[in-house]
């Protein structure tokens, strides 16, 4: 394993926060409304360019990752983060956890936290999944229901998480970490 501590990395210099499993620092990826699928290069911490989607659908949400988390993977925890504003990929932002989404994707399970900005104005009521309307619920399952089909990919949605369950996951993927690295 590299020795990350000579350099920074987003994925292993930052924490996953102070007041994690609860508000979590999230490390953006890819922006809301890009089809452009961006990836950690785990070597050397930077985006690389994975693919552009195969289809009409655009992300319709900011997607990262949680630092100092792991996962069966061989990943960082995903996050999906709503928030009013444009963001920019390797931005940190603090979301508050609000659930998540059981995942499989091709034969792997490969959850995905769902949260928004702690501090955006806009998302201060939206506390629960059960806060946010029953509209982006759904774009946020067909995205990822459809977003590999052209890809010849499977991707199986089981169902949405509560709070508490999220937050447990982030809990194991913060030990997995500390575990392995």
């Amino acid at each position: 394993m590299a020795d990350y501590s000579k350099f920074f990395h987003p994925w292993h210099s930052i924490s996953t926060g102070e007041a994690a499993p609860k508000i979590v620092n999230s490390i953006i990826e890819i922006t809301k409304g890009s089809k452009a699928k961006y990836e950690l290069e785990k070597q050397t911490g930077f985006l690389r360019l994975d693919r552009i989607l195969a289809s009409d659908l655009c992300y319709p949400f900011h997607y990262g990752f949680l630092p100092k988390t792991y996962c069966a993977d061989n990943d960082p925890l995903d996050i999906l983060i709503l928030c009013s504003e444009q963001l920019l990929p390797l931005s940190i932002v603090e979301a508050r956890v609000l659930g998540a989404i059981e995942m499989i994707d091709n034969g792997e399970q490969d959850d995905k936290i769902i949260g928004v900005a702690a501090y955006d104005p806009f998302m201060q009521k939206i506390q629960n999944l059960e806060d946010i309307d029953k509209a982006t619920l759904a774009s946020i399952r067909h995205f990822f229901e459809e977003y590999k089909k052209p890809e010849g990919k499977l991707v199986e949605i089981k169902k949405f998480l509560d709070k508490s369950t999220a937050q447990s996951l982030i809990s194991k993927g913060m030990e997995l970490y500390k575990k392995t690295f």
